[in-house]
Protein backbone atom coordinates (compact mmCIF):
# COMPACT_ATOMS: atom_id res chain seq x y z
CA UNK A 1 0.00 0.00 0.00
CA UNK A 2 1.35 3.39 -0.72
CA UNK A 3 2.52 5.60 1.82
CA UNK A 4 0.76 8.68 0.04
CA UNK A 5 -2.11 8.31 2.06
CA UNK A 6 -3.27 11.65 2.58
CA UNK A 7 -4.05 11.74 -1.28
CA UNK A 8 -5.14 8.28 -1.01
CA UNK A 9 -7.98 9.15 0.77
CA UNK A 10 -7.69 6.53 3.38
CA UNK A 11 -9.14 7.32 7.32
CA UNK A 12 -6.82 8.97 9.66
CA UNK A 13 -6.21 5.82 11.58
CA UNK A 14 -4.28 4.16 8.81
CA UNK A 15 -2.84 8.01 7.88
CA UNK A 16 -1.62 8.00 11.43
CA UNK A 17 -0.43 4.16 11.46
CA UNK A 18 1.84 4.83 8.18
CA UNK A 19 3.13 8.48 9.66
CA UNK A 20 3.99 7.08 12.93
CA UNK A 21 5.97 4.18 11.03
CA UNK A 22 7.53 6.58 8.94
CA UNK A 23 8.52 8.92 12.09
CA UNK A 24 9.80 5.56 13.68
CA UNK A 25 12.03 4.51 10.64
CA UNK A 26 13.47 8.37 10.24
CA UNK A 27 14.14 8.19 14.04
CA UNK A 28 16.25 4.90 13.98
CA UNK A 29 18.15 6.31 10.71
CA UNK A 30 19.38 9.51 12.34
CA UNK A 31 18.82 9.40 15.99
CA UNK A 32 21.11 7.29 17.11
CA UNK A 33 24.73 9.39 15.95
CA UNK A 34 23.18 12.63 16.69
CA UNK A 35 22.14 11.28 20.44
CA UNK A 36 26.00 10.18 20.67
CA UNK A 37 27.44 13.30 19.03
CA UNK A 38 25.06 14.68 21.89
CA UNK A 39 26.07 12.86 24.31
CA UNK A 40 29.71 13.91 24.11
CA UNK A 41 28.40 17.57 23.90
CA UNK A 42 26.99 17.32 27.16
CA UNK A 43 29.78 15.39 28.81
CA UNK A 44 32.17 18.08 27.28
CA UNK A 45 30.59 20.18 29.35
CA UNK A 46 30.17 18.45 33.05
CA UNK A 47 34.08 17.06 32.72
CA UNK A 48 35.13 20.25 34.28
CA UNK A 49 32.95 19.91 37.63
CA UNK A 50 34.63 16.11 37.89
CA UNK A 51 38.23 17.10 36.76
CA UNK A 52 37.61 20.35 39.75
CA UNK A 53 39.55 18.64 42.95
CA UNK A 54 42.73 17.88 40.75
CA UNK A 55 42.63 21.30 38.27
CA UNK A 56 41.90 23.34 41.50
CA UNK A 57 44.88 21.92 43.11
CA UNK A 58 47.24 21.60 40.54
CA UNK A 59 46.52 25.30 39.31
CA UNK A 60 45.73 26.70 42.86
CA UNK A 61 42.25 27.65 41.87
CA UNK A 62 39.92 29.58 44.16
CA UNK A 63 36.29 28.43 44.10
CA UNK A 64 35.59 32.03 42.39
CA UNK A 65 38.25 31.30 39.63
CA UNK A 66 37.27 27.87 39.13
CA UNK A 67 33.96 28.99 38.77
CA UNK A 68 35.56 32.10 36.28
CA UNK A 69 36.61 29.38 33.67
CA UNK A 70 33.74 27.15 33.87
CA UNK A 71 31.42 30.35 33.31
CA UNK A 72 34.05 31.32 30.39
CA UNK A 73 32.95 28.13 28.56
CA UNK A 74 29.12 29.78 28.41
CA UNK A 75 30.45 33.26 27.80
CA UNK A 76 31.95 31.71 24.49
CA UNK A 77 29.49 29.31 23.15
CA UNK A 78 27.35 33.10 24.08
CA UNK A 79 28.89 35.16 21.81
CA UNK A 80 29.55 32.68 18.72
CA UNK A 81 26.09 31.07 19.32
CA UNK A 82 23.95 33.04 16.90
CA UNK A 83 26.37 33.62 14.52
CA UNK A 84 26.91 29.76 14.27
CA UNK A 85 23.44 29.16 13.82
CA UNK A 86 22.87 31.43 11.05
CA UNK A 87 26.31 29.64 8.81
CA UNK A 88 24.46 26.59 9.83
CA UNK A 89 21.37 27.78 7.90
CA UNK A 90 23.45 28.87 4.78
CA UNK A 91 25.75 25.80 4.87
CA UNK A 92 23.67 23.36 5.75
CA UNK A 93 23.45 21.38 9.06
CA UNK A 94 25.42 18.40 8.58
CA UNK A 95 28.20 20.10 7.20
CA UNK A 96 28.08 22.77 9.79
CA UNK A 97 27.25 20.09 13.05
CA UNK A 98 30.32 18.24 11.36
CA UNK A 99 32.65 21.38 11.85
CA UNK A 100 31.07 22.05 15.12
CA UNK A 101 32.37 18.56 16.41
CA UNK A 102 35.51 18.32 15.24
CA UNK A 103 36.89 21.98 16.23
CA UNK A 104 35.40 21.65 20.30
CA UNK A 105 37.28 18.04 19.97
CA UNK A 106 41.07 19.28 19.34
CA UNK A 107 40.27 22.65 21.64
CA UNK A 108 39.06 20.10 24.24
CA UNK A 109 42.09 17.71 23.98
CA UNK A 110 44.50 20.61 24.43
CA UNK A 111 43.32 20.93 27.90
CA UNK A 112 46.24 19.11 28.79
CA UNK A 113 48.87 21.20 27.88
CA UNK A 114 46.76 23.88 30.37
CA UNK A 115 49.37 25.06 33.33
CA UNK A 116 47.97 28.31 34.39
CA UNK A 117 44.95 29.84 35.34
CA UNK A 118 45.14 32.25 32.35
CA UNK A 119 45.35 29.44 29.85
CA UNK A 120 42.82 27.71 31.96
CA UNK A 121 40.51 30.69 31.76
CA UNK A 122 41.39 30.88 27.75
CA UNK A 123 41.07 27.17 26.51
CA UNK A 124 37.40 27.45 28.64
CA UNK A 125 36.34 30.38 26.31
CA UNK A 126 37.56 28.88 23.03
CA UNK A 127 35.51 25.22 23.83
CA UNK A 128 33.13 27.24 24.13
CA UNK A 129 33.50 29.80 20.83
CA UNK A 130 33.88 25.88 18.79
CA UNK A 131 31.04 24.43 20.38
CA UNK A 132 28.63 27.60 20.22
CA UNK A 133 25.39 26.36 17.74
CA UNK A 134 25.62 22.84 18.35
CA UNK A 135 22.55 22.48 20.69
CA UNK A 136 20.03 24.73 18.86
CA UNK A 137 21.81 23.32 15.30
CA UNK A 138 20.65 19.72 16.23
CA UNK A 139 17.18 21.31 17.50
CA UNK A 140 16.51 22.96 14.62
CA UNK A 141 17.53 20.21 12.25
CA UNK A 142 15.64 17.82 13.80
CA UNK A 143 12.76 20.25 12.49
CA UNK A 144 13.65 19.81 8.99
CA UNK A 145 12.90 15.51 9.71
CA UNK A 146 10.04 15.22 12.46
CA UNK A 147 6.40 16.47 12.27
CA UNK A 148 5.28 19.17 15.25
CA UNK A 149 3.64 16.45 17.04
CA UNK A 150 6.10 14.03 17.62
CA UNK A 151 8.84 16.38 19.25
CA UNK A 152 8.05 15.43 21.90
CA UNK A 153 9.82 12.41 22.40
CA UNK A 154 12.00 12.84 19.98
CA UNK A 155 13.37 15.95 21.77
CA UNK A 156 13.36 13.48 24.86
CA UNK A 157 15.08 10.86 23.24
CA UNK A 158 18.05 13.41 22.34
CA UNK A 159 18.05 14.60 25.73
CA UNK A 160 18.35 11.28 27.00
CA UNK A 161 21.65 11.62 25.56
CA UNK A 162 22.67 14.44 27.85
CA UNK A 163 21.33 12.73 31.12
CA UNK A 164 23.33 9.52 30.08
CA UNK A 165 25.98 11.54 30.12
CA UNK A 166 26.13 12.25 33.41
CA UNK A 167 24.95 8.23 34.12
CA UNK A 168 28.35 7.10 32.56
CA UNK A 169 30.39 10.16 32.80
CA UNK A 170 30.46 10.65 36.25
CA UNK A 171 31.23 7.11 37.17
CA UNK A 172 33.88 7.11 34.43
CA UNK A 173 35.22 10.42 35.22
CA UNK A 174 36.02 8.92 38.85
CA UNK A 175 37.60 5.87 37.21
CA UNK A 176 39.74 8.04 35.17
CA UNK A 177 40.55 10.29 37.56
CA UNK A 178 41.84 7.44 39.97
CA UNK A 179 43.11 4.70 37.86
CA UNK A 180 44.79 6.83 35.17
CA UNK A 181 46.55 9.96 37.38
CA UNK A 182 50.07 9.27 36.84
CA UNK A 183 49.84 7.02 33.46
CA UNK A 184 52.04 8.61 31.01
CA UNK A 185 53.29 11.24 33.45
CA UNK A 186 49.89 12.68 32.88
CA UNK A 187 47.15 13.82 35.50
CA UNK A 188 43.59 12.02 35.79
CA UNK A 189 42.32 15.34 34.57
CA UNK A 190 44.79 15.50 31.60
CA UNK A 191 43.30 12.08 30.59
CA UNK A 192 39.57 13.38 31.54
CA UNK A 193 39.76 16.22 28.83
CA UNK A 194 41.70 14.02 26.21
CA UNK A 195 39.18 11.06 26.16
CA UNK A 196 36.38 13.41 26.17
CA UNK A 197 37.99 15.71 23.27
CA UNK A 198 39.44 12.72 20.53
CA UNK A 199 36.35 10.82 19.81
CA UNK A 200 34.37 14.06 18.90
CA UNK A 201 37.01 14.31 15.82
CA UNK A 202 35.94 10.72 14.92
CA UNK A 203 32.41 11.71 15.12
CA UNK A 204 32.41 14.62 13.27
CA UNK A 205 33.53 12.85 10.03
CA UNK A 206 30.82 10.58 10.77
CA UNK A 207 28.10 13.11 11.06
CA UNK A 208 29.75 14.31 7.74
CA UNK A 209 29.30 11.11 5.87
CA UNK A 210 25.90 9.70 7.40
CA UNK A 211 23.36 12.89 7.86
CA UNK A 212 21.87 14.35 5.64
CA UNK A 213 20.73 17.87 5.07
CA UNK A 214 16.88 17.50 3.00
CA UNK A 215 14.38 14.66 3.47
CA UNK A 216 14.82 15.15 -0.69
CA UNK A 217 18.72 13.64 -0.11
CA UNK A 218 16.88 10.69 2.23
CA UNK A 219 17.92 7.76 -0.38
CA UNK A 220 16.71 5.20 2.28
CA UNK A 221 13.49 6.93 1.79
CA UNK A 222 11.12 5.85 -1.04
CA UNK A 223 9.17 8.78 -2.82
CA UNK A 224 5.98 7.91 -1.38
CA UNK A 225 7.80 8.82 2.25
CA UNK A 226 9.71 11.55 1.39
CA UNK A 227 5.77 13.30 0.13
CA UNK A 228 4.34 11.66 3.30
CA UNK A 229 6.66 13.37 5.72
CA UNK A 230 6.94 16.56 4.07
CA UNK A 231 3.61 17.13 3.94
CA UNK A 232 3.23 16.06 8.11
CA UNK A 233 5.72 18.76 8.60
CA UNK A 234 5.00 21.54 6.26
CA UNK A 235 0.79 20.67 7.40
CA UNK A 236 1.90 22.60 10.96
CA UNK A 237 4.62 24.75 9.36
CA UNK A 238 3.49 26.24 6.59
CA UNK A 239 5.74 28.80 4.38
CA UNK A 240 9.19 27.74 6.46
CA UNK A 241 10.78 29.65 3.52
CA UNK A 242 10.11 33.12 4.95
CA UNK A 243 11.11 35.08 7.38
CA UNK A 244 13.99 36.62 9.25
CA UNK A 245 15.80 35.85 12.55
CA UNK A 246 14.52 39.95 13.27
CA UNK A 247 10.45 39.23 12.56
CA UNK A 248 11.29 36.12 15.14
CA UNK A 249 12.83 38.48 17.90
CA UNK A 250 9.48 40.47 17.62
CA UNK A 251 7.35 37.08 18.08
CA UNK A 252 5.26 37.68 21.62
CA UNK A 253 6.27 35.82 23.83
CA UNK A 254 9.70 35.43 22.19
CA UNK A 255 11.76 36.98 25.20
CA UNK A 256 9.48 35.25 27.54
CA UNK A 257 10.84 32.20 26.48
CA UNK A 258 14.52 33.35 26.52
CA UNK A 259 14.36 34.32 29.72
CA UNK A 260 12.60 31.51 31.60
CA UNK A 261 15.18 29.40 29.66
CA UNK A 262 17.77 31.72 31.39
CA UNK A 263 15.91 30.82 34.61
CA UNK A 264 15.95 26.69 33.73
CA UNK A 265 20.01 26.89 33.04
CA UNK A 266 20.93 28.68 36.64
CA UNK A 267 19.36 25.28 38.19
CA UNK A 268 21.11 23.33 35.76
CA UNK A 269 24.24 24.45 35.60
CA UNK A 270 24.43 24.77 39.37
CA UNK A 271 23.55 20.64 39.21
CA UNK A 272 25.76 20.04 36.30
CA UNK A 273 28.82 22.18 38.18
CA UNK A 274 28.49 21.85 41.69
CA UNK A 275 27.27 18.63 42.57
CA UNK A 276 30.38 16.78 42.61
CA UNK A 277 31.08 19.27 45.28
CA UNK A 278 28.22 18.78 47.42
CA UNK A 279 28.25 15.23 47.53
CA UNK A 280 32.11 15.68 48.80
CA UNK A 281 31.28 18.34 51.47
CA UNK A 282 28.74 16.33 52.82
CA UNK A 283 31.51 13.56 53.49
CA UNK A 284 32.42 11.52 50.68
CA UNK A 285 35.98 11.46 49.96
CA UNK A 286 36.09 8.27 47.00
CA UNK A 287 36.31 10.02 43.25
CA UNK A 288 34.56 6.50 42.37
CA UNK A 289 31.85 6.80 44.67
CA UNK A 290 31.67 10.54 44.09
CA UNK A 291 31.09 9.68 40.65
CA UNK A 292 28.63 6.81 40.87
CA UNK A 293 26.85 9.02 43.51
CA UNK A 294 26.72 11.94 40.88
CA UNK A 295 24.72 9.74 38.60
CA UNK A 296 21.67 9.37 40.33
CA UNK A 297 20.14 12.47 39.25
CA UNK A 298 20.92 12.07 35.90
CA UNK A 299 19.35 8.54 36.23
CA UNK A 300 16.49 9.92 37.46
CA UNK A 301 16.51 12.71 34.82
CA UNK A 302 16.52 10.20 32.05
CA UNK A 303 13.56 8.02 33.47
CA UNK A 304 11.47 11.67 34.17
CA UNK A 305 12.07 13.03 30.50
CA UNK A 306 11.44 9.71 28.43
CA UNK A 307 8.01 8.97 30.89
CA UNK A 308 6.86 13.24 30.40
CA UNK A 309 8.02 13.11 26.67
CA UNK A 310 5.38 10.18 26.21
CA UNK A 311 3.11 11.94 28.13
CA UNK A 312 3.70 15.36 26.61
CA UNK A 313 2.84 13.82 22.96
CA UNK A 314 -0.28 11.93 24.20
CA UNK A 315 -2.01 14.85 25.27
CA UNK A 316 -0.62 17.78 23.12
CA UNK A 317 0.23 19.38 26.58
CA UNK A 318 3.92 21.52 26.77
CA UNK A 319 3.71 24.68 28.91
CA UNK A 320 2.12 22.76 32.44
CA UNK A 321 4.42 19.77 31.77
CA UNK A 322 7.42 22.20 31.87
CA UNK A 323 6.22 24.03 34.67
CA UNK A 324 5.60 21.45 36.68
CA UNK A 325 9.35 19.80 35.98
CA UNK A 326 10.76 22.90 37.35
CA UNK A 327 8.86 23.19 40.53
CA UNK A 328 10.16 19.34 41.22
CA UNK A 329 13.39 20.31 40.39
CA UNK A 330 12.85 23.84 42.75
CA UNK A 331 12.22 21.79 45.79
CA UNK A 332 15.27 19.60 44.98
CA UNK A 333 17.06 23.02 45.01
CA UNK A 334 15.82 23.71 48.40
CA UNK A 335 15.77 19.79 50.30
CA UNK A 336 19.58 19.91 49.15
CA UNK A 337 20.35 22.89 51.04
CA UNK A 338 18.78 21.58 54.24
CA UNK A 339 20.14 18.09 54.28
CA UNK A 340 23.93 19.68 52.44
CA UNK A 341 25.44 17.47 55.35
CA UNK A 342 23.22 14.41 55.38
CA UNK A 343 24.48 12.30 52.43
CA UNK A 344 21.39 10.03 52.28
CA UNK A 345 19.07 13.06 51.96
CA UNK A 346 21.17 15.01 49.75
CA UNK A 347 21.27 12.20 47.48
CA UNK A 348 17.30 12.08 47.27
CA UNK A 349 17.17 15.84 47.10
CA UNK A 350 19.44 15.48 43.82
CA UNK A 351 17.16 13.03 42.77
CA UNK A 352 14.08 15.08 42.97
CA UNK A 353 16.46 18.10 41.51
CA UNK A 354 17.83 15.68 38.48
CA UNK A 355 13.90 14.65 38.07
CA UNK A 356 12.89 17.87 37.88
CA UNK A 357 15.48 19.83 35.93
CA UNK A 358 17.37 17.46 33.80
CA UNK A 359 13.69 16.21 32.20
CA UNK A 360 12.05 19.91 31.83
CA UNK A 361 15.06 21.14 29.22
CA UNK A 362 13.84 18.21 26.71
CA UNK A 363 10.48 19.62 27.20
CA UNK A 364 10.60 23.37 27.14
CA UNK A 365 12.39 22.55 23.85
CA UNK A 366 9.37 21.68 22.44
CA UNK A 367 7.96 25.10 22.88
CA UNK A 368 9.82 27.45 20.77
CA UNK A 369 9.03 25.64 17.24
CA UNK A 370 5.41 25.99 17.69
CA UNK A 371 6.38 30.02 18.39
CA UNK A 372 8.49 29.72 15.41
CA UNK A 373 6.80 27.88 12.79
CA UNK A 374 6.97 29.47 9.57
CA UNK A 375 10.21 31.70 10.54
CA UNK A 376 12.55 29.87 7.79
CA UNK A 377 16.24 31.31 8.86
CA UNK A 378 14.11 33.05 11.82
CA UNK A 379 13.41 29.68 13.35
CA UNK A 380 17.35 28.85 13.31
CA UNK A 381 18.31 32.03 14.37
CA UNK A 382 15.90 32.23 16.75
CA UNK A 383 16.34 28.57 18.20
CA UNK A 384 20.18 30.13 18.88
CA UNK A 385 18.66 33.40 20.34
CA UNK A 386 16.67 31.40 22.96
CA UNK A 387 19.56 29.31 23.52
CA UNK A 388 21.91 31.89 23.93
CA UNK A 389 19.68 34.28 26.37
CA UNK A 390 19.64 30.89 28.52
CA UNK A 391 23.44 30.49 28.25
CA UNK A 392 23.36 33.53 30.48
CA UNK A 393 22.43 31.39 32.92
CA UNK A 394 25.42 29.13 32.12
CA UNK A 395 27.56 32.09 33.18
CA UNK A 396 25.27 33.07 36.36
CA UNK A 397 25.02 30.20 37.86
CA UNK A 398 29.00 28.66 38.13
CA UNK A 399 30.09 32.13 39.49
CA UNK A 400 27.63 33.04 41.39
CA UNK A 401 27.50 29.97 43.64
CA UNK A 402 31.47 29.65 43.60
CA UNK A 403 31.49 33.75 45.00
CA UNK A 404 28.86 32.43 47.61
CA UNK A 405 31.04 29.52 48.57
CA UNK A 406 33.79 31.99 49.31
CA UNK A 407 32.15 34.25 50.84
CA UNK A 408 30.58 31.75 53.11
CA UNK A 409 32.02 28.67 53.20
CA UNK A 410 28.29 27.05 52.32
CA UNK A 411 26.91 26.44 49.08
CA UNK A 412 23.65 26.20 50.77
CA UNK A 413 22.85 29.94 50.22
CA UNK A 414 23.42 29.63 46.54
CA UNK A 415 21.07 26.42 46.29
CA UNK A 416 18.71 28.53 47.72
CA UNK A 417 18.82 30.94 45.48
CA UNK A 418 18.97 29.01 42.60
CA UNK A 419 15.13 27.46 43.77
CA UNK A 420 13.90 30.69 43.81
CA UNK A 421 14.91 31.26 40.23
CA UNK A 422 13.17 28.04 39.27
CA UNK A 423 9.93 28.60 40.64
CA UNK A 424 10.13 32.49 38.81
CA UNK A 425 10.34 30.36 35.59
CA UNK A 426 7.94 27.57 36.68
CA UNK A 427 5.30 31.04 37.08
CA UNK A 428 5.97 32.44 33.91
CA UNK A 429 5.08 29.41 32.42
CA UNK A 430 1.89 29.10 33.93
CA UNK A 431 0.77 32.73 33.53
CA UNK A 432 3.53 34.54 31.56
CA UNK A 433 3.14 33.04 27.92
CA UNK A 434 0.71 34.34 24.85
CA UNK A 435 -1.91 32.61 23.53
CA UNK A 436 -0.23 30.43 20.84
CA UNK A 437 1.99 28.46 23.30
CA UNK A 438 -1.13 27.33 25.66
CA UNK A 439 -2.47 25.87 22.90
CA UNK A 440 -2.28 21.73 22.73
CA UNK A 441 -0.67 20.26 20.33
CA UNK A 442 -2.84 17.52 17.86
CA UNK A 443 -2.64 15.81 14.94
Amino acid sequence: MSLNVMEAGVSPSVDHDAEKALVSKVAWRLMPLIMVCYLFAFFDRINISFAKFQLQADLSLSDTAYGLGAGLFVVGYVLFEVPSNMMLYKVGARRWIARIMMSWGVATALMVFVTSEWQFYALRFLIGAMEAGFAPGVLYYLTLWFPQHFRGRITSMLFLASAFAGLVGAPFSGLVLEHLDGVMQMRGWHWLFLLGGVPCIGLGFLVLMLLKDRIEDAHWLTADEKKLLSSRIAHHEPHKSGGSLLAALKIPGFLTLGLIYFLIQVASYGLNFWAPQLIRSAGTESPVTIGLLTAIPYVCGAITMVVVGRLSDATGERRKFVAGLVIIGAIGFFSAGIFASHTTFLIVALGLLGAGIIASIPSFWTLPPKLLAGAGAGAAGGIAVINTLGQFGGIVSPVMVGRIRDLTGSTTPALYVIGVAALIAAALLLWGLPQKLRTLDKY
